[in-house]
């Protein structure tokens, strides 16, 4: 297993295993139990621990807390009713009705692969919601039909003058897939800003040693921030908030292009194919234990969760104990 993958997205030295259907039924009903409609809930809980399996832990079943207090507390709407604003044969604008953005930008991303498989490319984007997880969620969605695809969020900034330039590249998800035949998808999710955010503490040595690669990853960020958040309706100005719900901060943005607009799909998978196999007969990066396309390694972990259960580490699972206490719902362990 890696040794270095980035925080909390190593697998647990120290870990529970705990079947994949126990612990989406546990997430579903922790998120009922806030007030999230019971079909949302359900939903909501095969993406977390969709997440989960592929070792994306940081936005698998540990974030249900948050949600869950957000949704009780009044922030963010348990009960949404997605609406259409605005479509064309090649766009859709989804507003969210002040829910977890998980519904809309998974509504939008369907509505995309419909509009693109008919019409060769399509947008969508989508307004007046809160989080929406990890943006690979939705570029997998696409790989099933042979479709490219790229997603990525803003949120509301809270910019000051004088502020460091990293608080341009706000929280910088994006995602980027391509259809592979027989091997994984290439799925590339990550964050823009990830390692240099205010605690991290090393962020200012990366910068002085390689201060193009920062500016790259800010201006990533920027993209992320302009994209999937001021063409949501975002403001700028956080005193000008456009939606009702304090924790509908959040919009998005999923583009999707046909393969048969530039090659035959069964050849680009093919050579998709032959790409992952090259890739890892490479050297890996220092402190990795083998090579992978981006999006391998993932559903590796995948496999071997689904069959052995997924770890579920200490503070992990200190953090669902606790908002099953405050729920009073039965634990999976």
């Amino acid at each position: 297993m890696d040794r270095i993958y980035g925080h909390m997205n190593n697998p647990p030295a120290q870990a529970v295993r705990v079947r994949p259907e126990r612990l989406q039924e546990f997430a579903a009903a922790v998120a009922t139990a806030a007030g999230l409609q019971t079909g949302l809930a359900r939903l909501l809980a095969e993406m977390l621990v969709g997440n989960d399996l592929r070792g994306n832990f940081s936005h698998g079943t540990r974030q249900v807390a948050t949600y869950a207090r957000l949704i009780r507390d009044g922030r963010l709407n348990g009960t949404p009713q997605l609406r259409v604003v605005r479509e064309t044969a090649v766009s859709v604008l989804v507003d969210g009705d002040g829910g977890l953005g998980y519904f809309a930008a998974r509504d939008a991303t369907e509505r995309v692969i419909a509009k693109a498989l008919a019409s060769g490319m399509a947008i969508g984007v989508t307004r007046n919601h809160g989080h929406f997880g990890a943006a690979g969620i939705y570029a997998r969605m696409a790989c099933q039909h042979d479709l490219l695809c790229y997603v990525t969020s803003g949120h509301q900034l809270h910019l000051q003058p004088g502020a460091p330039l990293y608080d341009a590249g706000g929280g910088s998800p994006m995602a980027f897939s391509a259809p592979a035949a027989e091997e994984p998808a290439l799925v590339l999710d990550f964050g823009t800003m990830h390692d240099l955010y205010a605690g991290d503490g090393h962020r200012d040595d990366i910068a002085a040693l390689a201060p193009g690669l920062v500016l790259r990853c800010i201006g990533l960020g920027e993209v992320c921030q302009s994209w999937g958040g001021l063409l949501s309706g975002l403001t700028l100005d956080p005193a000008q908030r456009p939606w009702q719900y304090p924790g509908a901060n959040q919009g998005a943005f999923v583009m999707a292009a046909r393969l048969d607009l530039f090659d035959e799909p069964a050849r680009f998978r093919h050579q998709m194919d032959e790409y992952v196999r090259a890739v890892a007969a490479l050297r890996p990066l220092d402190g990795f234990d083998r090579a992978y396309l981006a999006g391998g390694r993932e559903e590796a972990l995948r496999r071997e969760f689904a069959a052995t259960g997924v770890p579920v580490g200490d503070e992990h699972r200190r953090v669902l104990e606790q908002i099953a206490a405050e729920l009073s719902v039965p634990l999976p362990w």
